[in-house]
């Protein structure tokens, strides 16, 4: 049962998750909406059009990491698909949780969404968006965490340019939101040296210019952690790690 949306979470250790909310705040130059939850733990990353496709969560346990939310209309039928995928079921909440065969949490949800938001305009005329979920797989794990989200999606594997360990899932030619869906997916295979563990994910922005929206981030307290010749590694303030590409935002 293919997502006609994407969300992408970003749970944030209970220490630092206001200085982690504030930073993605500024970063995107979205608003954030009050929180809910029995806890306040929730809360969702508002930009001034289109649907929201990127929320926080303020973890009662464990360190950051991402989850992703995929929009289905019936949750409980898409749990039992991605079940005989070789997902886990973790808890039915009405939404459902599960992970991936490589221990990756994602969620079932029926929330409405149908409108991506148009890329961000900065100054210095640089623009840039949230535009993909890079999984990290290790090696091992590959060949099957591939297959069980391209199972999951129905989405279609695209081959890299720049690098062999990089394959895209993208809605196909004839998925009825292919122009509006907010994410695509890039799984990533590590090196031997990150070979074992769960898999993990980071976030990809496309920018239309990566020097500029480099400077931007830096000045809102990010760092530099690797430069190379497609794409810019950064650290947020807290410690979480995403890339800044020349991927096209728009």
């Amino acid at each position: 049962m293919s997502p006609f949306w994407v969300t992408a979470f970003l749970d944030n250790a209970a220490a630092h998750h206001h200085e982690s909310v504030g930073f993605w705040q500024d970063v995107t130059g979205y608003a954030v909406s009050a929180p809910r939850g029995d806890d306040g733990e929730f809360a969702t990353l508002l930009p001034p059009d289109g649907d929201a496709y990127l929320r926080v969560q303020r973890r009662h346990r464990g360190g950051d990491r991402i989850h992703l939310d995929l929009h289905v209309p019936d949750p409980q039928a898409a749990a039992r698909s991605a079940v005989a995928a070789g997902a886990t079921l973790v808890v039915d909440r009405g939404y459902v949780v599960m992970a991936s065969p490589g221990g990756f949490v994602f969620c079932f949800v029926p929330s409405p969404a149908s409108v991506r938001p148009r890329a961000t305009q900065h100054g210095r005329g640089s623009a840039s968006r949230v535009r993909q979920v890079a999984l990290d797989v290790a090696p091992a794990a590959y060949r099957t965490e591939l297959g069980f989200w391209t199972a999951v999606t129905g989405w279609a594997q695209r081959a890299s340019s720049v690098s062999d360990d990089f394959r895209f899932l993208v809605p196909p030619a004839d998925h009825d939101q292919d122009r509006d869906q907010p994410l695509r997916l890039l799984l990533q295979r590590l090196g031997e040296a990150d070979a074992s563990g769960a898999v993990r994910a980071h976030l990809d922005w496309g920018t239309t210019d990566r020097a500029a929206e480099t400077e931007r981030h830096l000045g809102l307290g990010a760092h530099v952690l690797a430069v190379h010749p497609h794409w810019t590694v950064l650290r947020d303030p807290v410690g979480r790690v995403y890339c800044l590409t020349d991927g096209d935002p728009t």
